[in-house]
């Protein structure tokens, strides 16, 4: 195999990993440099192949570069996050592995292969920064001030408490009860529900009618960023721990003193939940490439979506995890379960849909209320509360009573049937907009995955998705 083949074999080798490689021979000279790649780094081919390394990527200081660490140290560097200037002075944040390449006991090359993580990053960057500021804010202000913030008038963000919680129903009557009694210590909680239950909002009343009301209230979903990220957020990160890395507090020690809740908990890597695990044992962070231990005084609330033996059995979550952080375990009963409800509810959201809309929904028909009684609905409480929303947002002027046709349970099934893309649950049962677009998804995913052989990387380029999310998408479906 020549030269020419086997660059043709590494752009190959790239391509399949889903992600830009760079390859510089002993000397620092870039011997290969793919389009994924120069995309990545707002670059071209051309400015970068046949020239040194360090000549090019001038802005990266040397001993951060893991190109030269794998040249001169002979080490390799997996998955670590970098932030840096490319030549013409944008900011790169990449996810890379880096190794050295050895044959007879000689470095001849070094290769990186790197992820795109700059919009991410950016994101998680920008969530924290508002979430110091915030707690900052709360901090300086005064006792009437801290007043408002507990009742949730606080910049227009909604804070909940026990008293917004809508039901009568024995069981979930009996629910809400043992949550007030875990608002009333300072045990961890985990709380079970099916999506749309509203988990969310019975963590912030544990908070916000518990000992740590006065405290910071934060929520991180741990399906929504990735590992690389997600760590530095909850733990924050040290200037110097990875290239571009700056003193940063993560939402632990922005929570310290209050309430951290981590949402779908077993979406987090296993190694992170390792170290999680650590946390909540030792009481103390370490941020990411820092050496100082930070003393941490933080109550957990963590949600899952699904009953944590069959999580803890498939090895989505640790059990000495789940031990640790459901020493109080409370599960949020469905819709279906607690359809004497549905009244109170209807009630609750008319009223709430009629001030946004201004209109004047007095009622529902007897007709109507059959509909939604009958109805199972898998997205519960926020399946509900869409449905009304809809009905009261598109009534008449001067309508006074919503019928039976103005409550659309079923409303996209003529077009799912149209289109022939709806999943079979939703075009039999009903169900929410999101429940429909949720299979139009997976159904989509699995035609692509079918048709390339399973093959995650070229899926993911004809999707037009990262990697990763498709991953997500494929573990959140059970493909």
């Amino acid at each position: 195999m020549n030269a020419k083949e086997y660059q043709a074999l590494l752009r190959a080798a790239a391509e399949a990993l889903g992600g830009g490689m760079h390859i510089v021979n002993a000397d620092g000279i870039t011997i290969l440099y793919n389009e994924e790649m120069a995309k990545l780094e707002k670059t071209t081919i051309k400015n970068v192949i046949g020239k040194p390394f360090r000549e090019v990527f001038s802005n990266i200081p040397e001993e951060e570069s893991t190109l030269v660490r794998a040249l001169k140290e002979r080490k390799a560097t997996k998955n670590q996050q970098q932030t840096y200037l490319n030549e013409f002075g944008k900011e790169i944040s990449t996810v890379n592995t880096t190794i050295p390449i050895i044959v007879d006991g000689k470095v001849i090359a070094a290769m990186e292969v790197a992820r795109d993580i700059t919009e991410i990053k950016n994101m998680s960057d920008t969530i924290l920064d508002l979430q110091s500021d915030l707690t900052a804010r709360k901090t300086s202000r005064g006792e009437e001030e801290a007043e408002n913030r507990e009742q949730g008038r606080q910049r227009g963000i909604r804070k909940y408490r026990f008293s917004d919680i809508i039901g009568e129903n024995r069981k979930f009557e009996e629910t809400i009860a043992r949550a007030r009694k875990a608002a009333n210590n300072d045990t961890s909680v985990i709380l079970y529900g099916e999506t749309g239950v509203g988990k969310e909002l019975f963590a912030q009343s544990i908070h916000y009618d518990g000992l740590r009301k006065k405290g910071p209230f934060l929520a991180q979903n741990c399906a929504a960023i990735p590992e690389s990220l997600l760590e530095g957020m909850l733990f924050g990160t040290a200037k110097g721990g990875f290239t571009g890395a700056e003193d940063r507090a993560g939402l632990f020690e922005q929570a310290n003193g209050g309430t951290l809740l981590l949402d779908e908990v077993s979406a987090m890597p296993i190694g992170l939940q390792g170290k999680l695990l650590r946390v909540l044992q030792e009481e103390y962070i370490r941020r990411v490439g820092g050496t100082k231990d930070i003393p941490i005084d933080v109550r957990i609330i963590s949600t899952i979506n699904e009953p944590a033996k069959d999580l803890i059995n498939r090895g989505a979550l640790r059990q000495d995890l789940y031990y640790r952080l459901g020493t109080l375990s409370i599960t949020i009963p469905p819709l279906r379960e607690r359809k004497d409800d549905i009244p109170l509810l209807i009630n609750a959201f008319l009223k709430k849909y009629n001030e946004r809309f201004d209109k004047e929904i007095w009622m529902i028909s007897d007709g109507a209320e059959t509909k939604l009684m009958k109805h199972d609905y898998p997205g519960n409480v926020r399946e509900l509360e869409n449905i009304l929303m809809a009905a009261v947002s598109m009534a008449e002027e001067g309508q006074h009573v919503l019928t039976d046709k103005d409550v659309d349970i079923g409303g996209y099934n003529d077009a799912a049937d149209a289109s022939g893309n709806a999943a079979g649950s939703f075009v039999e049962t009903g169900g929410s907009l999101a429940d429909y677009l949720s299979g139009i998804e997976e159904t989509v995913i699995r035609q692509y995955l079918t048709a390339n052989d399973n093959n995650v990387s070229k899926t993911a380029k004809d999707l037009g998705m990262l990697r990763q999310n498709l991953q997500h998408k494929i573990k959140k479906y059970g493909i």
